[in-house]
């Protein structure tokens, strides 16, 4: 089967399933079923497909966290002068060549100062006394930390030499005038913001939020301001998923919950299909009740896959209906939400026109042992503790993937491959932080 691992098979568009195949697979069979990679992959060779959303103007104090859907590029070079790194004094290197050495002080250059407040040129045997931020006056070729200085009236002592363009920053050296500070795609962080007010944009178009239908499903599921049921639970899926949503850069828009029967499921599945992408959670497993793949595979719908070898969150669907991709999310909590954020964030953040960005495990110690089945890649709820590098992990107490509190006392997943079914104490481990 195509699994868009090998660079030919990466190339080419991955083999869709049809409802006619997905049926041949309900006898046990796991030919849609894919390893964790592979489903990653293919997730992620899509969502390099889509179009982004449209762009829209927005002010620079509300573009924090949005996507640029234009480029960044300098209107001058930056820094727009040689700039002092530190509080000293500038300096040429050479009258430095024997210390002690004596500096006559001739003035000072300070962030900001008008034109001629400060001294233009700095002569053999001269300092300027200049501020972190300052323009270094021309003939100065470094800067002397304060550190090593002592002043004498208008004598400045020595007590440190200097190389040439030490603690000095060149003119340009953080970018030319017309060059691209920042591409398109990339997601407006703190230094992205800083990035746009230092080249005057205090309005920039960024890529409309894209909309991301919630649906959860299930006569079991109930409003949160209901009494539940003896047998019924309250609906978390949905704010889970719409919290998760808004932190991946998506506008949530939270559907009606649907019941177990095909003509309201299919009613309120066509309307989340008019979002930017649709996600459905609960009744993707092969129960009697569970009839959203029924109800997608009656609107033509291709699945690209019906089930990933991961623990918790393994029926999860993926596929496309009516040109708007879809995700058939797990409804126990937990899996939904680890299943959001390993399979649905990256087609969301390329419908908001950002790279999506790459799963990023890193290795930490175990506290205590962890015993599993092989053959799963599992995603289990992990309690990081430690200091800077002394760090160290171990697993939560939770109950399963319907276990809510338990996990939210982690602040992580620990990552066990599917070819492991002991890892001892005081081994490293793969760790995957949550957002």
């Amino acid at each position: 089967m195509e699994t868009g691992l090998s660079p030919a098979v990466h190339e080419a568009k991955p083999r869709a399933y049809t409802v006619s195949d997905i049926i041949g697979t309900m006898s046990g069979t796991a030919a849609t079923v894919l390893s964790f990679e592979q489903a990653r992959a293919l997730v992620e060779q899509y969502a390099a497909g889509v179009a982004p959303t449209e762009p829209e103007p927005v002010a620079l104090a509300h573009a924090g966290g949005r996507v640029l859907a234009e480029a960044l590029v300098a209107d001058r070079d930056f820094p727009p002068f040689p700039r002092s790194a530190r509080d000293g004094y500038a300096v040429r290197a050479a009258d430095l060549a024997r210390i002690p050495a004596k500096l006559k002080i001739t003035g000072e250059s300070k962030a900001g100062a008008a034109p001629g407040e400060a001294p233009a040129q700095v002569g053999r045997g001269e300092a300027v006394l200049i501020m972190t931020g300052a323009p270094v006056p021309a003939g100065a070729d470094a800067v002397v930390m304060v550190e090593y200085t002592a002043r004498d009236g208008n004598t400045a002592d020595i007590q440190k030499k200097v190389t040439a363009g030490e603690n000095v920053v060149p003119r340009g050296s953080e970018g030319r005038a017309g060059d691209v500070l920042l591409k398109s795609g990339e997601r407006l962080d703190a230094a992205g913001i800083a990035v746009a007010a230092s080249v005057g944009k205090s309005s920039l178009l960024v890529n409309t939020l894209p909309k991301i239908a919630i649906l959860a499903t299930g006569d079991e599921i109930v409003d949160v301001a209901a009494q539940p049921g003896p047998n019924q639970i309250r609906n978390s899926n949905s704010y889970s998923l719409a919290a998760q949503v808004r932190a991946a850069g998506g506008l949530p828009v939270l559907l009606p919950i649907a019941p177990d029967e095909p003509v309201q499921l299919r009613r309120l599945i066509e309307q989340g299909l008019q979002a930017d992408l649709l996600l459905l959670a609960g009744g993707v497993s092969m129960g009697k009740y569970d009839l959203v793949e029924q109800v997608l595979g009656e609107l033509a719908a291709e699945f690209f896959f019906t089930g990933a070898l991961i623990q918790p969150g393994r029926p999860v669907v993926f596929g496309r209906a009516r040109e708007k991709y879809f995700f058939g999310l797990p409804g126990n909590p937990v899996s939904t939400m680890v299943t959001f954020e390993l399979f649905a964030r990256p087609m969301l953040e390329a419908l908001g026109g950002a790279k999506p960005r790459p799963l990023a495990f890193f290795p930490v110690r175990l506290k205590r042992e962890i015993k599993v089945r092989p053959g799963l890649t599992r995603f289990l709820p992990g309690v990081l503790s430690g200091r800077f590098s002394a760090l160290e992990v171990e697993l939560a107490a939770w109950q399963g993937s319907g276990d809510i509190a338990g996990a939210a006392h982690a602040n992580c997943y620990v990552v066990v491959p599917p070819d492991r079914e002991r890892i001892a104490g005081g081994e490293t481990v793969a760790v995957w932080m949550k957002d």
